[in-house]
């Protein structure tokens, strides 16, 4: 609903007889206000409102007013809503206490502001109260139906639309909007003459029966101006008029205290350079609300969480972002040594924040977490206690080097390409599956430059069942689900929500979604003399706009039209935008896809989702890792080594009372689950009882299986992708309590701990004693001896029974029902 505007103006009652406001006596009752409030008010040096002039020229407008104070400090403070308002000339505005000014009459007058014993002056002037230009419904009413929710998906902008009533999605077709609310339904929702008796405001006001609530109050401004739309004869307005160039938000950058709060202020700048204050109806999100939220007015509330939020404002197509920094209260920021450029630029946003880092992880864990990530795998017992008794300085580095070129690597890394480049069997038959995952897995081997690979995808053709990318267009089945797929999968831009209407987080509209699917529209998908399909590659066409019927020139995101040298392969035009070095999106889609794998999070997140609107949390690091992903030569070998050994990656997962609220800013390690197949492999190499898959030689580890739908209750539970989209969101990461269950009570568990020929039997028929057999088993679980209290306790299981078998079984089902066991960190 929207909130009443309607607040008498405080300064009428302090003005002087000479029209200048009597400050001692207005200034008394402000602080008497605040003080009994609460509230705690900085004494500023200065005051500096913001906008510095303020010209209102429709009725049913408002101004938000910023008041800013500077303390002695230097500091810049939000003083919107702890400061007092007063008019020199009564009844020309009234003023609320959050700032918003409403106006009354056409007039000048000097808008006062006061904190303290700093004062400020406005000067304001207002016109077209008395003869107001009429309404634009683009400009005017759309942004209402918006904010409203009218035109959301959830509402009258759903597909089918709502119980006969439908809109365009966020009123990206104003003419089909004002022609569905003036005269679809028998012309019954408007009645001109009487506009009150219009069902169009009836149902808003909730005065007859409404699915969605009350949308505003009567009188209130919203109402007035719906009112005043239909009564003027539901015009639609000139589009040039009102064409929107962009919106700017102030502040653009904020920094706040722990439950510190700033009122944003939003500008729209319309075709002809004219500024209007638009903050009232435009709608806010943020990204991250354990850091800071805002509310439907644009008011930021800050939590106790250190760190940065992005504060989303969109209003009729445009976005604009204020980036929310906050640092904690105080603490010494000692800074660590740096190993390379990634160390530098976390340690200064964590200075930034005063955000203390973790120690080191020690040699063990690093050990654990560094074979996981990189290869899929944990290392043997052996493995463990060569590197804990490895003296020399530089052995982490030739550790991670070794890893590289390990087959471990390349089965690991297999499979994840192919989750996501969807080599679904179902789609593209097993003999496709296979022979598209050989060629994922040559790729690797020959540490391929991902720009090769890249375009080798983009460029497939052939049959499907040969050794190529080519099944990727079998799975992607025209032109527009090559594009939505691509402009994911590569540049990190989730377009799809164009297709229909502009992007309500981005600056893509439907021409640019038509534009890049034009690339795809000479590939043909024929039946192959041999089975399977075969792609093929022909002249192409420019495709159309749905709505318009204008024909879009084939371009990429952002870019200018694509030229064609001739009637060839359009998509060779396409590899030329999307690999070329100095194309940003592409480069830091796949930086961020690994930061996000071996740091636990990605510096944009979701790692698909790169926008405007969406910022890194650390735009200075993705901007190197990108240009380090180019200087590199697209060698992902190469950056991979760079990010396992910064010092940052090596950090310790253990927090304190510094940096335990920090989740995005690479502080500690991050607790990652273990990828299912990943963690099936785990309980298979720790109990020495390799999982049998159905129709599979033995001996083969779940990484290497190209089956992505072989029957797995295991595999399913934790979380094994379908293939079914490019987005990484497909693989499950969240912990449940059905994975619990089946780590404590399935038959795969318990026959992996009894395995006649298993590790537990083997130890137990040694002639290790107890504390032998323990430590064993913590090697081959945790990769790490136990310490003393766990070696004590786990001992115990053997004095309190005679079955040697039986405690060695209990110690083992302990350890991989451990959260050290299932996560990595």
């Amino acid at each position: 609903m929207e909130p009443q505007l309607s607040y008498p103006s405080i300064g009428v009652d302090v003005l002087g007889a000479g029209g200048e406001a009597e400050m001692p006596n207005c200034l008394s009752a402000c602080v008497l206000l605040v003080v009994g409030l609460g509230v705690e008010v900085p004494a500023p040096v200065s005051l500096r409102p913001v906008p510095a002039a303020i010209e209102i020229d429709l009725p049913e407008s408002t101004e938000q007013v910023l008041v800013f104070g500077k303390a002695a400090d230097g500091r810049e403070v939000d003083l919107t809503r702890q400061a007092s308002y007063a008019t020199t000339v009564p009844g020309i505005i009234s003023t609320t206490p959050t700032g918003r000014i409403t106006p009354l009459r056409d007039g000048a007058t000097e808008l006062i502001v006061m904190v303290g014993m700093q004062t400020a002056r406005i000067p304001v002037q207002v016109r077209g109260v008395a003869a107001p230009p009429p309404i634009a419904f683009q400009r005017d009413i759309i942004p209402i139906l918006t904010k409203a929710g009218c035109n959301s998906g959830g509402c009258h902008g759903k597909a089918e639309g709502q119980n006969g009533f439908k809109l365009s999605v966020f009123g990206y077709d104003a003419a089909a909007d004002r022609q569905a609310i003036a005269f679809e339904g028998g012309g019954r929702r408007v009645f001109p003459p009487v506009p009150d008796q219009s069902l169009f405001l009836r149902k808003a006001l909730a005065v007859v029966p409404h699915g969605g609530g009350k949308k505003f109050d009567a009188e209130s401004r919203w109402h007035r101006r719906v009112r005043r739309w239909i009564s003027e004869g539901m015009t639609l307005d000139d589009a040039a008029q009102v064409s929107m160039a962009s919106i700017a938000v102030e502040p653009a950058h904020v920094t706040l205290t722990a439950f510190g709060s700033q009122q944003l202020r939003v500008t729209a700048v319309d075709s002809q350079g004219r500024f209007r204050c638009v903050t009232a109806e435009a709608e806010y999100q943020s990204n991250n609300d354990g850091i800071a939220g805002v509310d439907r007015d644009g008011l930021v509330a800050a939590t106790d969480v250190p760190g940065e939020a992005a504060i989303l404002v969109r209003y009729l197509g445009q976005v604009a972002v204020c980036r929310v920094t906050r640092p904690r209260a105080a603490g010494e920021f000692v800074r660590p040594p740096e190993h390379n450029f990634i160390d530098r630029l976390v340690w200064d946003k964590l200075q930034q924040l005063r955000v203390p880092p973790s120690p080191p992880a020690d040699d063990a864990t690093f050990l654990r977490r560094v074979y996981i990530d990189a290869i899929g795998t944990l290392p043997t017992v052996d493995e463990v206690r060569r590197f804990l008794a490895d003296g020399t300085p530089d052995k982490r580095q030739t550790l991670i080097a070794a890893l590289l070129n390990r087959p471990e690597y390349v089965d690991y890394w297999t499979q994840r390409w192919c989750d996501l480049l969807q080599v679904d069997k179902d789609i593209i038959t097993p003999q496709g599956a296979v022979a598209m995952s050989r060629w994922v897995r040559r790729q690797l081997e020959q540490n391929v430059p991902y720009n090769e690979f890249t375009r080798a995808v983009l460029t497939a053709k052939g049959s499907t069942l040969s050794e190529s990318p080519a099944a990727f267009f079998q799975v992607q089945r025209d032109a527009e689900t090559s594009a939505r797929a691509v402009s994911q999968l590569f540049l990190g831009v989730r377009i799809e929500c164009a297709q229909c209407h502009h992007h309500p987080f981005e600056r893509w509209d439907q021409k640019d979604y038509f534009a890049l699917a034009g690339f795809f529209t000479g590939v043909e998908r024929k039946p192959g003399p041999q089975g399977g399909i075969k792609i093929v590659a022909k002249a192409g066409a420019d495709l159309k706009h749905p709505r318009t019927g204008e024909v879009v020139p084939t371009a990429g995101l952002g870019a200018a039209p694509a030229e064609f040298a001739g009637p060839g392969d359009r998509r060779q035009s396409l590899a030329d935008w999307v690999t070329n070095p100095g194309n940003p999106l592409f480069s830091k889609t796949i930086a961020n896809r690994l930061a996000a794998h071996y740091l636990g999070r990605g510096l944009v997140e979701p790692i698909d989702d790169l926008r405007a609107t969406n910022p890194a949390s650390n735009e200075p690091l993705l901007d190197a890792l990108a240009a380090h992903v180019v200087a590199s030569k697209f060698d992902l070998k190469a950056v991979t080594q760079t990010l396992l050994e910064s010092r940052v990656y090596q950090l310790s997962s253990v927090v304190d009372e510094g940096n335990a609220l920090d989740e995005q800013n690479y502080s500690h390690a991050l607790w990652k689950p273990i990828a299912a197949e990943v963690l099936l492999d785990a309980m298979s190499q720790a109990t020495l009882a390799p999982e049998e898959f159905n129709g599979w030689p033995a001996g083969y580890r779940a990484i290497q299986v190209w089956d992505n739908k072989l029957p797995s209750d295991f595999l399913q539970i934790f979380g094994r992708p379908t293939r079914q989209t490019v987005c990484a969101c497909e693989r499950g990461v969240e912990p449940s309590i059905a994975q619990a269950l089946h780590l404590m009570n399935s038959t795969t568990t318990l026959r992996k701990i009894q395995e006649r020929t298993g590790r537990a039997r083997r130890l137990a028929e040694s002639t290790l004693a107890p504390a032998e057999i323990v430590t064993e088993l913590y090697l081959v679980t945790l990769s790490r001896p136990p310490t003393a209290d766990e070696q004590k306790l786990m001992e115990q299981a053997f004095t309190a029974s005679s079955d040697r078998r039986a405690a060695t079984e209990d110690v083992l089902w302990t350890l991989l029902n451990t959260k050290e066991f299932v996560f990595n960190h």
